[in-house]
């Protein structure tokens, strides 16, 4: 599933690290997918650093018909036209969909970080997985990901092997840590 000569990855999470968390709901509506501008400079680092970016994503508001797929699609649209308006990319966005835990993509359980591995040519024993909930961090680790990161920590870290108040300590903690991606085993 991953491939230990490939380069590694930082997976993100959506809602609450790409965009401003909708709380309980959904983001239904384009106009209400707002980005969080401390994201942009974690992308920055995380592509100058040569890793590649994907957003990982549970949208149950989709399986439930709360919100129609092509209104989420849209909202990714919208999303990569902004990500390219500052000179970034993106390597990919799964997106979940799924009402039940037992589906294998639906995190906690790893399935998006293991398809997006196959899909890419990613290693994922050097990656990260940045959250803001104990699922996202449970996908990192079950997925055998080297860092495993919270954001909004206050006493709860759900196991991650980092934790960080918020998106703009995000940052500092990737200009720190993150090593520029160079093949395994050199």
């Amino acid at each position: 599933m991953s491939s230990p000569a490939g380069r590694p990855a930082v997976f993100f999470d959506r809602d609450g690290i790409v965009n401003v968390s909708p709380g309980p709901g959904y983001v239904e509506r384009p106009e209400d997918f707002h980005l969080i501008p401390e994201f942009l400079d974690a992308l920055r680092v995380v592509r100058e650093r040569g890793y590649a970016a994907v957003i990982v994503t549970n949208q149950r508001g989709v399986g439930l018909g709360r919100v129609p797929r092509e209104t989420l699609d849209k909202i990714h649209a919208l999303l990569l036209e902004r990500i390219r308006a500052e000179g970034l990319e993106l390597t990919d966005i799964l997106v979940c969909t799924a009402v039940t835990e037992e589906d294998p993509r639906r995190k906690p359980n790893p399935g998006m970080l293991f398809e997006a591995a196959e899909r890419h040519g990613l290693d994922l024993s050097r990656s990260w997985m940045i959250g803001d909930s104990p699922k996202d961090i449970e996908a990192g680790r079950r997925a055998g990901c080297a860092v495993t990161v919270k954001v909004g920590c206050t006493t709860d870290t759900a196991g991650a092997d980092r934790c960080v108040p918020d998106m703009s300590a995000l940052v500092e903690l990737l200009r720190r840590e993150v090593p520029p991606a160079e093949p395994a085993g050199r």
